[in-house]
């Protein structure tokens, strides 16, 4: 993989209320990642991103839902959310730059 995807592949952290029970409860982080990212992409950007080790990679899709707007009906974008386990003693503080 190139360098140039790695940065692709992972738009963001994926902050909510369920994914803060994850990451609390269990070595897993959520993050939003591109429509066509693959299971062994999304593993290899967050090891070479984060430097930790990861176990295993969960994806799942979620819909955009369909709303009403004044102007007729209106669709929301589809998130593809990706569910990182950590291997023992990683660890990713997402506030470590402040």
């Amino acid at each position: 993989m190139n360098p140039e995807r790695i940065y692709k592949v992972l738009l963001g952290p994926h902050i909510s209320e369920k994914a803060t029970i994850v990451a609390e409860g269990t070595q897993q982080v959520v993050f939003r990642v591109a429509q066509d990212a693959t299971k062994p992409e999304i593993k290899r950007a967050v090891e070479e991103l984060f430097n930790v080790k990861v176990e295993g990679v969960n994806v799942l899709n979620i819909k955009g839902k369909t709303k009403r707007t004044q102007r007729g009906l209106g669709k929301r974008n589809d998130v593809r959310k990706a569910y990182v386990r950590l291997a023992d003693g990683s660890e990713i503080d997402f506030l470590a730059g402040e």
